[in-house]
């Protein structure tokens, strides 16, 4: 027992020895190192987000009538003109309908006329009149529903029935807009105050590389999403060569206008091991100073630091920072 004791004490000695000794060691080597002074450079601001394009309108043929469709006038893919027949319903409704407008109208006339010379009262006319009125509007609700027209033009994106078979609420076709789309856009609410409608917008497609197509901020939702801390743009893509296609995966580039940062030479910013951590190392009194940042727009082989910790003229470790740890002592070369 008395053994063990005397163990413990000596390896704490030597413990503690060994890390003073690296200590010493780390405090004791001079890295030679270049710096660059931090200065701040205008640019123009620019974020780019990931959006998925949608037709600008869509409409789906779902008819207020029930029964049997008697007629489907397109197809999958085929292009249609704004007014073009799309779908014809049973008709039966819609003649019952236009049957009885028909003979309201002949007994409307003929209270007007008795209505003229008294022989019929006020109230039996407009009684009349209000039942031909409702008549009438739902003689053009049954006309709209069972004679269907396109309400745009468009590309029959979906056909899910056959001439003949029982309408039972799905959609019997889905007409989209693509000569025009359009893409909702989350925008950290950061920039809340620079977007306004109007403003121009960039859209890339990696299926079409060097390729712009430019767009217009339609409209700025008013309110910011209080779990993502994002607020929504929609945006309007003309797109009469018909390159862009509903549902593709595209970037946004909005333009902020001018602003100035921080810009360092992208490799000088190292990331912790195992985690999305970054930092760089700043020359403060001839050692190394690490200071934990985070990374802004991107200029090709030039990145904007953002850091609460540097400031212009500090001096940032541009060579031989991949061997530096914090305190290190610098030797500062030319």
């Amino acid at each position: 027992m008395k053994k063990l004791f005397v163990i413990i004490p000596l390896l704490s000695a030597m413990l503690f020895t060994a890390c003073k000794e690296e200590a010493e060691e780390v405090e004791e080597r001079i890295e030679p190192v270049k710096v660059m002074k931090l200065e701040r450079r205008s640019f123009e601001r620019i974020t780019t987000l990931s959006v998925v394009l949608q037709g600008y309108e869509t409409q789906n043929v779902s008819p207020s009538v029930t029964g049997i469709i008697k007629k489907i006038y397109v197809e999958e893919s085929s292009r249609v003109k704004k007014g073009d027949n799309l779908v014809m319903m049973d008709e039966m409704q819609y003649n019952t309908a236009k049957l009885t407008f028909a003979n309201l109208g002949v007994e409307l006339a003929r209270v007007e006329a008795l209505l003229k010379t008294g022989s019929a009262t006020k109230q039996a006319y407009d009684n009349l009149k209000t039942q031909y009125d409702q008549t009438k509007e739902n003689l053009e609700f049954l006309k709209t529903n069972t004679y269907v027209k396109a309400a745009f033009s468009g590309v029959v994106s979906a056909k899910n029935y056959e001439d003949g078979e029982l309408y039972n609420g799905q959609p019997i076709l889905t007409l989209t807009q693509i000569s025009t789309l359009k893409a909702e856009v989350n925008v950290p609410e950061g920039y809340f105050p620079q977007v306004k409608e109007g403003m121009k917008i960039d859209i890339q497609s990696d299926i079409y590389p060097n390729v712009t197509f430019p767009a217009t901020v339609e409209k700025v939702f008013p309110t910011v999403d209080p779990s993502s801390h994002t607020f929504t743009i929609k945006v309007k893509i003309p797109n009469s060569s018909e390159k862009l296609r509903p549902g593709m995966y595209t970037q946004a580039k909005l333009r902020l206008g001018q602003d100035s940062a921080i810009v360092v030479p992208y490799q000088t910013v190292l990331k912790l091991q195992g985690s999305n951590d970054r930092y760089v190392f700043v020359n403060q009194g001839g050692k190394a100073h690490r200071v934990s940042v985070k990374m802004g727009q991107r200029f090709d082989d030039e990145v904007e630091l953002i850091s609460d910790e540097l400031k212009v003229g500090d001096e940032l470790v541009v060579e031989g920072e991949a061997r530096l740890v914090d305190g290190s002592k610098l030797e500062i070369q030319k």
